[in-house]
């Protein structure tokens, strides 16, 4: 039974902490949609999610109302559709991706993912129709989200997908200009990508799943911050001990709306996805946290420790919670997202290689990062890979979310609105990385990979 002091600091977390469920995300499975005729396809496609997904809004509103608890997005996710759209014959695959947006809208949900395609250890014809489609799909729809998995640790890295995707998001980026590159904020490119990842903009529904499952995303900067008001001074050790029980108490939460979303809709219970996910709104930043700890500006000497110390806390007290955490679960670090993120970018105190180090120990990678309109797309492309390799080599998740900005240098600033936010410019290297990109090819897996 909950005591009354634990009943008001859950109230407390909510209303002045910024506690909520970031996500309630079904997953849905669209193998039994293929058809040799696209149009028919589309239909299908159509017809199941807005089947499968129909109450998905209307339920996350009850339980939100009736529990008192914020459910900020409602999503949906599907199988990537490079795999339902093989068996197509067409060359043109944007209208797979207007399907998606037709049917996310029925649906009302915020977002809709898996326009996707998973090419680490090559690409099928399916796979470069999709990949080359994005620019147009991202630019002519609203609700949908694409991402590319170029690597991962048992098969290492194909070149020729990074070096195409560098190209895929300057172009579309250009296609979105009018909106300060919008469209570059729904593509992420992934290694080792997981399978039931709540999250936009990188969720699918993996090949492994179930016919459908709900997958719930639970964020609280703010609570782990306000808890660590309460620690100041105190040893590191008793910092993390205060992370993790704060997270335990998150999860919780999590696994209560997850597994009453799953009643109600008749659908099997996934994961709870723990993952510290700011927003732009003051007291929900993951960089205020690492300054509660005790540095002075995110991004200087110590961060990288620091952060390395929150993320491995929030995993802890997430896994004492529920035996379903999955997901991506740590701290995310996404500059347009985390006002204290943007605030130490202007300084000039947070840069790229900063924030790459930074990757090395918390989940995903280089997020909503605004770059240079005239960046390159080899230099993209290099960042990319340079993401991959920290990701192939740990076995553990990266990826990056770049911003191109349109018409835009250093230091001036991209709005996006929302949850995205905005981000100001930051430079990259004028150093040309063209000729490594251009070579193409394979970088195998690593000899860690070797593990039978």
């Amino acid at each position: 039974m909950l005591n009354r002091k634990e009943i008001l600091s859950t109230i407390e977390m909510i209303d002045q902490q910024h506690l909520d469920i970031r996500t309630i995300t079904m997953g849905i499975s669209l193998y039994d949609c293929c058809d040799r005729d696209a149009r028919a396809a589309c239909e299908k496609i159509y017809d199941k999610i807005s089947r499968y997904a129909e109450k998905l809004v209307s339920t996350g509103e009850a339980i939100e109302i009736e529990y008192g608890i914020p459910i900020v997005n409602k999503r949906i996710s599907v199988s990537p559709i490079a795999l339902i759209a093989a068996s197509s014959e067409t060359e043109d695959y944007v209208p797979f991706a207007k399907t998606l947006d037709k049917a996310a809208k029925n649906c009302g949900v915020d977002f809709i993912g898996g326009f996707s395609a998973l090419v680490q250890k090559g690409m099928t014809e399916a796979d470069k129709k999709l990949i080359n489609s994005i620019p147009e799909a991202l630019s002519s729809t609203e609700l949908v989200c694409s991402s590319v998995n170029v690597g991962s640790t048992k098969a290492g890295i194909n070149m020729d997908a990074v070096a195409l995707m560098g190209d895929i998001i300057r172009r579309t980026s250009i296609l979105t200009a009018d909106r300060d590159g919008l469209g570059c904020a729904k593509l992420v490119v992934f290694c080792n990508a997981v399978e039931d990842n709540p999250f936009m903009a990188g969720a699918f529904h993996g090949t492994g799943e179930a016919e459908k499952v709900i997958n719930v995303g639970v964020s609280g900067p703010g609570v782990v911050h306000s808890a660590l008001k309460n620690a100041k001074g105190a040893p590191l050790d008793v910092v993390a001990e205060t992370i993790k029980k704060t997270a335990f108490r998150v999860t919780r939460m999590g696994q209560l709306v997850a597994k009453e979303a799953s009643e109600r809709l008749d659908t099997p219970f996934g994961i709870v996805d723990l993952s510290l996910a700011p927003t732009p709104a003051a007291g929900d930043s993951v960089a205020r946290i690492l300054e509660e700890m005790g540095l002075e500006v995110c991004g200087t000497h110590g961060t990288t420790a620091a952060l390395a110390m929150l993320n491995d806390a929030v995993k802890k007290g997430g896994i004492m919670a529920s035996s379903s955490v999955g997901g991506l679960s740590g701290a995310f670090i996404p500059v347009s997202e985390d006002e204290g993120m943007i605030s130490a970018a202007e300084r000039g105190t947070l840069c790229i290689d900063k924030l790459e180090a930074m990757t090395c120990v918390c989940s995903v990678g280089l997020d909503m990062i605004a770059v240079p309109g005239d960046t390159p797309a080899e230099t993209i492309s290099a960042i990319i890979a340079d993401e991959a390799a920290i990701g192939m080599i740990n076995n553990k998740t990266t990826a990056v979310r770049l911003l191109p900005a349109p018409g835009k240098k250093v230091g001036e600033k991209i709005e996006l609105g929302g949850l995205l936010g905005s981000a100001p410019v930051m430079p990259v290297h004028s150093e040309s990385s063209a000729a490594f990109i251009n070579r193409g090819g394979h970088i195998p897996a690593p000899v860690n990979s070797l593990r039978n």
